[in-house]
């Protein structure tokens, strides 16, 4: 079943969504630019069609600054909401930013602990252990060179 310009841009958000869910961004992106691109705009759209919106924006289309505004009003309509916070982490990782990412991912399990995918991308980034000299900022040479030397010697001894 095609879309039409004419489909209800709630009931288009929404097939769009799943489509993107189940990998299949094609389909669902075009569906979510066409519910916005409405002659009845986004007014009464879920958080996650914006979140599914701004990530498919970086992703596809390389526009990261739109794309991370779509993540960032999602969170602000339907903070509750997991799964806008794994969208904003990608798009995170999409601009080269893991310490957003990171963040993003932490707001997003104090919401649900057990939220799957955002485990898994907590599992994929890996996470950082704690500074050598924690008073000094994580980029401080003293820092850097003692943590490389900690991760030599952890290594041999594993």
């Amino acid at each position: 079943m095609s879309h039409s310009a004419t489909e209800d841009p709630t009931r288009a958000a929404r097939r769009g969504i799943e489509l993107c869910r189940r990998g299949e961004w094609t389909k669902g992106f075009s569906l979510l630019v066409a519910a916005a691109e409405s002659e009845q705009g986004t007014s009464g759209l879920p958080g996650l069609f914006y979140s599914y919106l701004g990530y498919g924006m970086a992703r596809f289309r390389k526009r990261m600054r739109d794309g991370l505004a779509l993540c960032e009003h999602a969170i602000k309509i339907e903070f509750y909401q997991p799964e806008s916070y794994l969208n904003l982490a990608r798009t995170r990782l999409l601009m080269n930013d893991r310490t957003g990412a990171v963040h993003a991912v932490d707001r997003g399990l104090k919401i649900d602990p057990g939220y799957g995918p955002l485990l898994e991308l907590r599992d994929k980034m890996g996470v950082r252990r704690p500074s050598v000299l924690p008073f000094l900022s994580r980029r401080n040479p003293l820092n850097h060179s003692l943590g490389w030397l900690r991760s030599r010697l952890t290594q041999r001894h594993s």
